[in-house]
């Protein structure tokens, strides 16, 4: 008999397709709405902010409430400095883990080869172009390529060095849906319910879209985190992931 639920055709129900990225100052902070989400999303999501504020024993403290952390320091610097973060991360037990995806084929190699030395091994995400990026952005860096055409040359080369998942933005979503099917997890921030503001990000979508686009995993913070009653906004998320699905 099949047991797989109705709402998690590739295995994974809405729950679990949810995470929260913990973007606030302080490790009370964070703790606090871990314990208010715990139970109602997939993941936390642990950034610059935080992780400079607290360092791993946050981690290992979110960890041992029985919750899975992506940790989100989107890494780029030479080969053998990532490999060496990626073993460390690795120690922490995280189960997703950033990198740059414009750092090159030799250092997504080399975060990929760290992360299968590990125990537990964490997906390794590589970060193609920012959410906050608009066209005119990418024009300036000189990049010389819109932002969806820079997104799938990005993509190309993480894929060519055995990267498994993909950061991209709901705007590329369906393009690198097409081109990798099922061979990539894609992880889609800027989410953005309807209604909700879109603050810093240029490039945004509501749960429900993201996932009917094709969406693994789907990113939310100040959203949740900033509503008068946390546990409500994420359920109402799941549940919009869940009839899309």
């Amino acid at each position: 008999m099949d047991k797989t639920p109705k709402d998690a055709p590739d295995g994974k129900d809405a729950k679990s397709r949810l995470i929260v990225a913990l973007d606030v100052p302080d490790r009370a902070t964070a703790l606090e709405k871990v314990d208010l989400l715990s139970g109602r999303v997939g993941c936390f999501k642990l950034g610059l902010e935080i992780f400079s504020a607290e360092g791993p024993r946050l981690v290992e403290e979110i960890r041992d409430r029985g919750e899975d952390i992506f940790l989100d320091l989107k890494l780029h610097d030479i080969p053998n400095t990532v490999a060496g973060a990626v073993r460390s991360a690795c120690k922490l037990g995280v189960k997703m883990l950033t990198v740059h995806a414009s750092g090159g084929a030799a250092m997504l190699r080399a975060a990929v080869d760290a992360a299968q030395e590990a125990a537990a091994q964490p997906l390794i995400l590589a970060v193609t172009a920012l959410t906050s990026l608009s066209e005119d952005d990418v024009a300036r860096l000189g990049v010389g390529q819109g932002v969806e055409q820079w997104v799938e040359t990005l993509a190309s080369i993480a894929h060519g060095a055995g990267v498994r998942g993909l950061v991209a933005s709901s705007k590329e979503l369906p393009a690198l849906r097409r081109r990798f099917d099922d061979g990539m997890e894609l992880v889609i921030p800027g989410i953005r319910p309807a209604g909700a503001a879109t603050q810093d990000q240029s490039r945004t979508a509501t749960p429900g879209a993201a996932i009917l686009a094709g969406a693994d995993f789907i990113v939310v913070g100040r959203p949740i985190l900033n509503a008068d009653d946390p546990g409500a906004a994420a359920d109402a998320i799941v549940a919009e992931v869940r009839q899309a699905l």
